[in-house]
């Protein structure tokens, strides 16, 4: 039988920090009354050059780092996001190109703050498959990209960053054990982003009306997220054939202090077997599970062999769980971390010339097959008109300052 461990971690935070002070110069708010209601004191805010992409690459590199993987052994990348840099092409697919992952499949996964736990399960199920030996699951978000900062209620809340695990395959028990994803769509529009998806495209009146940044039901979230979440730990739990006082380390979903703190009271799990860093992130949707892993093993509170439960739940509404046998970190050489490091700048090496490549192609060899027609009968052109396809652009520059 195949097991996914959990063999490598690693995180990236913006240097931009806003405290509650600088929020209260914004809107009619205050630290107290913000860290009374959500224990949030501080959260990251990415720079204009930062994007998802370019944060997820950093928290990847420093995972792979850790598990002393190289990019060339992924067989599977995946990044659970909400704010991803583009419609498409996936984040994933930035990031295999800025690693030089030349090997693995790569795409993202929307399932907003439990988009994490949904990726972790998906890659350890194909890791258990057979179908994969090492993957990399990647949490990031860039949320102050679609935040109203106008509106109180919302933009204390949320802030920027990534995760990220490296998953290998191993004939010894642990790792990723059990896991539970589930989804009541009857609440999407509690937590949502109305505009920018084929529903209601960006025009004026929707900027103007803010639909392009995230509106939020906060009573109703906060019942449903204190409903489901000790119900997941407990499901969870059961498949692993755990009992809560079996649990060393509970990592729930950073999104507000009292939310985690009656999940831990009807679980019966003290608070010092809970990892809560939301006073100094805020909520990082998909990237607050696996930035307090990377913090949680950096400080020494995720030993060999410890039991973790780890719980999502967001917008959908979605939830999802996952029991974890912690895993232990292989001893990487100093030679080998440093040809890692090299492969890196060979990544953007190899990206520019295979861009190189395939415009020579096109002009010895041509384009191919002619793009096709499109036909428009109702705005006066004619039948047939021929439409060309809008380029591709470069890299942004955060994804060039990555390779």
């Amino acid at each position: 039988m195949r097991y996914a461990h959990i063999i490598g971690w690693g995180k990236y935070l913006p240097q931009r920090v806003m405290t509650n002070d600088d929020l209260a110069r914004m809107v009619d708010t205050s630290d107290g009354w913000i860290r009374e209601r959500t224990g949030i004191r501080t959260r990251h805010i990415a720079a204009d050059h930062e994007t998802t992409a370019s944060m997820s690459i950093a928290a990847a590199r420093a995972a792979l780092d850790r598990a002393g993987v190289s990019p060339s052994e992924l067989d599977l990348i995946i990044v659970a996001t909400a704010t991803p840099d583009h419609i498409f092409p996936a984040t994933a697919c930035l990031v295999q190109d800025a690693l030089g992952a030349a090997h693995a499949g790569a795409f993202d996964l929307s399932a907003a703050c439990s988009g994490f736990v949904y990726a972790l399960s998906m890659a350890a199920d194909r890791i258990r498959a057979g179908n994969a030996n090492t993957a990399l699951v990647i949490g990031a978000e860039t949320l102050s990209r679609i935040i109203n900062w106008n509106d109180r209620s919302t933009c204390v809340l949320f802030g920027d960053g990534a995760g990220a695990v490296v998953l290998q395959g191993s004939d010894q028990p642990g790792g990723v054990l059990s896991t539970l994803l589930r989804a009541d769509g009857s609440g999407s529009d509690l937590l949502i982003v109305p505009a920018g998806g084929c529903k209601l495209p960006l025009t004026l009146e929707v900027l103007t009306r803010q639909l392009h940044t995230l509106h939020m039901n906060g009573r109703e979230v906060y019942r449903f997220a204190s409903r489901v979440l000790d119900r997941a730990a407990r499901e969870v739990m059961h498949k692993a054939g755990w009992t809560s006082d079996q649990v060393d380390l509970f990592v729930p979903h950073q999104a507000n202090l009292r939310i985690i703190e009656s999940a831990a009271r009807a679980l019966n799990i003290p608070m010092e077997k809970v990892f809560c860093n939301i006073e100094h992130y805020g909520n990082t949707s998909a990237a607050s599970i696996p930035i307090a892993l990377a913090e949680a093993a950096e400080s020494g509170r995720l030993r060999v062999r410890d039991r973790v439960i780890i719980v999502g739940f967001g917008a959908g509404l979605t939830w999802a769980a996952a029991a974890i046998e912690w895993s232990e970190p292989q001893a990487v050489s100093r030679s080998r971390w440093v040809l890692r490091r090299m492969s890196y700048g060979l990544a953007g090496v190899r990206s520019r010339a295979r861009r190189l490549l395939r415009r020579l192609e096109d002009r010895l060899f041509g384009s191919g097959d002619p793009p096709p027609t499109t036909l428009i009968p109702k705005n006066g052109a004619a039948q047939g008109e021929r439409h060309s396809t809008p380029s591709v652009s470069e890299p942004s520059q955060a994804e060039a300052q990555a390779r």
